[in-house]
């Protein structure tokens, strides 16, 4: 029987790189639907759950996405509604690699050294990967701040995470490279997860830090997130710094990826959101 899944998206277009990892996965036949929201979604999921039988429902599989994880949060949510007894299948939310990114990243970090306690600042971390990374960290025992461009946009990402995770996040507004700077003093871990292209910190603002041990950088396009960061740093010493590239923790995050893909098709009730992926990262490293 055809391992088939349903690429529920929340933008116009389904990801294609979400396609393709969804068939690298293991899936047979991947269905993308796009500008999916919880009022049009009903048709599609009772046609997942009513068309097989009981012992064939694993074959059957639901994939979240879309760049807005609130929406897809939301999205998810709905899908999980209409299930009830067995009529269900297993489903999986990464927004904009929102899971499998910060997964990798986090527990890449978490390989390098201990983050129990430790103070850890995620740089822009008000978009998806920010924000869950943040709460990994956080449950990884830190005491964790996200800096956005206004304090307003960093206190909505904090009670977000909160309400969903129950964790408690500290919001920085930094406007510019100075404000980030400071916000990394005194702190022992640094992940950016900010815009393609943009630089938040200079190498001379972090070389000289004393108390910095980690440094992960989530962005790919240069200039990077950090700068003196190479995107294919692999847990390099720099300055006295364990560096973690985009490239570098990469791998694990597509790794990571494939596997959840893998393990939706292994029985029908399977939910990897934040806390599954992360524990399979994890694991993987």
């Amino acid at each position: 029987m055809k391992k088939l899944l349903l690429q529920f998206d929340t933008d116009t277009h389904p990801a294609t790189f979400d396609t393709i990892v969804a068939y690298d996965g293991g899936a047979d036949h991947v269905m993308s639907y796009g500008n999916l929201t919880p009022g049009n979604i009903t048709a599609l999921v009772d046609g997942a759950i009513f068309t097989r039988a009981p012992k064939d429902k694993k074959n059957t599989a639901i994939f979240v996405g879309g760049s807005d994880m609130a929406a897809g949060q939301l999205l998810l949510k709905a899908v999980q509604r209409q299930f009830f007894s067995n009529f269900q299948v297993s489903v999986m939310l990464d927004c904009n690699g929102c899971n499998t990114t910060a997964a990798a990243a986090v527990a890449k970090l978490s390989k390098s050294g201990s983050l129990v306690g430790k103070k850890a600042v995620v740089l822009a971390g008000t978009g998806p990967v920010g924000q869950r990374a943040a709460v990994m960290l956080a449950k990884e025992g830190a005491q964790v701040s996200i800096t956005g461009r206004t304090l307003a946009r960093a206190e909505q990402a904090c009670n977000a995470m909160a309400e969903r995770f129950g964790v408690a996040l500290q919001p920085i507004e930094a406007f510019d490279n100075a404000a980030r700077a400071e916000s990394i003093e005194g702190a022992h871990i640094v992940l950016a997860t900010g815009a393609a292209g943009v630089e938040l910190l200079s190498v001379e603002q972090w070389r000289h830090n004393s108390t910095l041990e980690l440094i992960a950088d989530a962005n790919t396009t240069p200039p990077l997130g950090i700068g003196g960061v190479d995107m294919m740093d692999k847990g390099v010493d720099r300055h006295g710094k364990i560096v973690w590239g985009a490239l570098g923790f990469g791998a694990l995050k597509l790794a990571v990826h494939r596997a959840c893909i893998a393990k939706l098709f292994e029985d029908n009730k399977q939910v990897f959101d934040a806390e599954a992926i992360f524990a399979l990262a994890k694991e993987m490293a």
